[in-house]
């Protein structure tokens, strides 16, 4: 099968009874994390601005769809806009590492406005979709073998959340492969807006989610759209990826699932940071670092974590790029011990002992060869009493080889409700999802313990 057929054979074939235990429980535990994550959203810089946005482009209409933490209803595709950007607003969500993608965001906002707009689906029906984007999404990222051109989440997330709409509706590889062509007719995401850490980057995980919502119906609807859409000479990895290797995308839609090799975020942060958060918490644990000590701090990593995170601390940043900013997000560790979602505040971002702290603190990159690696890694700190302290890296807390326990899990779930005024629904939303697999209508039990009306 060329890629598009083998794409849409993946999101329409896959069953519950195919998936096995390992990727059963990745699916809920992620699935459970990214609501919190999307909650806490709600609170995020800009979150009421972007609500405001999308009421203003539907005229202000209602429509079926909830939103997270809000007791308000859009259109689907704007429902899907504005929930795709508070999951990804404070850089809190999930993402495969491999693949430098975050997989869920775009995603997940597209399946809760279907399962909101009906019919009803069932627990098991809403894993498997999930499965089946995840492994798009991650199986695109994967197949790129040279560094980002383009912001990956909303590149690839586009055509997992189609995928993973295919899945959710039973539609059949005609259908899916025309809605596959209009993702690629529909994907953007330009990575200038990393380098300048603005706020639209979560919003091209919400562009793409209501695209991914868009390219589905139009393909329900009879449109026919471009078939060779992912290897062809103008398709998704022809243009969007300087070197790729389909074949990589083939072993991730057949060997296994890639919704086991997603890393939590322990942090608020840019994933590219935690290895460098982590490490400096050792120093401080393990040799008693203190910032007082510091006469300067390097963290010494692959490539990729100085293009994603060795940006300078500057005065009159913002929350956006204060997240991509380990000269910044190492101060913060260093006054207090760990990097959390009040730490983003204005105040916070201005405080005088903490850009002069940052600028203590730097990113080197490496000669590793591997454009997606965010380990092997040393944390190296010169104190001014003349003695150096090292710390080395081997792998990211949060990811499979080193997960979050089940407490722990739960102790960022609990912060995120928190910091959305909704700790109250903690245990409910977490028991809810142990039993997940076992509810006939998914959407229903999510909003009922949301206390969130289906409209």
């Amino acid at each position: 099968m060329d890629a598009s057929s083998l794409i849409a054979h993946h999101a329409t074939k896959l069953r519950w009874s195919g998936i096995d235990s390992a990727a059963r429980v990745a699916a809920a535990t992620f699935l459970h994390d990214t609501l919190c994550v999307g909650l806490a959203g709600v609170r995020a810089p800009y979150a009421d601005a972007v609500l405001q946005a999308a009421r203003a482009g539907n005229s202000g209409a209602h429509g079926p769809c909830g939103i997270l933490g809000r007791n308000e209803a859009l259109p689907p595709a704007d429902a899907a806009f504005v929930n795709a950007f508070q999951i990804h607003a404070q850089e809190y969500d999930c993402v495969h590492e491999p693949a430098v993608v975050h997989p869920l965001a775009t995603m997940v906002a597209a399946l809760l406005a279907e399962l909101d707009r009906g019919p009803s689906r069932s627990g098991e029906q809403l894993l498997t979709a999930l499965v089946a984007g995840v492994d798009v999404a991650a199986g695109l990222g994967l197949a790129a073998t040279t560094p980002l051109r383009f912001f990956r989440p909303a590149t690839a997330g586009i055509f997992g959340s189609v995928a993973a709409l295919a899945s959710l509706r039973g539609e059949d590889e005609g259908t899916t492969r025309n809605a596959i062509g209009y993702a690629l007719a529909f994907a953007a995401g330009t990575m200038q807006a990393h380098v300048e850490g603005k706020p639209t980057l979560p919003l091209q995980i919400a562009q793409a989610a209501r695209s991914a919502i868009m390219a589905i119906d139009l393909a329900c609807a009879g449109l026919p759209g471009p078939l060779d859409s992912i290897e062809g000479p103008f398709g998704y990895l022809t243009l969007f990826e300087a070197g790729h290797d389909v074949s990589r995308l083939h072993r991730a839609l057949t060997e296994g699932h890639r919704i086991t090799e997603v890393s939590w975020k322990p942090f608020p942060t840019g994933r590219a940071a935690h290895g460098a958060i982590v490490a400096t918490q050792m120093l401080m644990r393990e040799h008693g670092l203190t910032a007082d000590q510091l006469d300067r701090l390097v963290y010494r990593a692959p490539s990729l974590i100085g293009r994603l995170v060795g940006r300078p601390a500057v005065a009159d940043m913002g929350p956006a790029y204060a997240r991509l900013c380990f000269a910044w997000l190492g101060a913060v560790v260093l006054e207090r011990g760990t990097v959390g979602l009040d730490d983003f505040r204005v105040e916070r971002l201005n405080d005088p002992a903490l850009l002069a702290l940052a600028g203590r603190i730097s990113v080197e990159t490496d000669d590793n060869p591997d454009p997606a690696a965010f380990a092997p890694a040393t944390a190296t700190a010169w104190l001014r009493d003349g003695r150096v302290l090292e710390v080395k890296v081997a792998r990211q807390f949060g990811s499979p080889g080193w997960p979050l326990s089940r407490e722990q899990h739960l102790d960022k779930a609990r912060g995120c409700l928190a910091f959305a005024g909704m700790e109250q629904v903690h245990e409910d939303l977490a028991a809810l999802f142990d039993r997940l697999p076992g509810e006939a209508d998914a959407g229903a039990a999510i909003n009922a313990v949301l206390r969130r009306p289906r409209h």
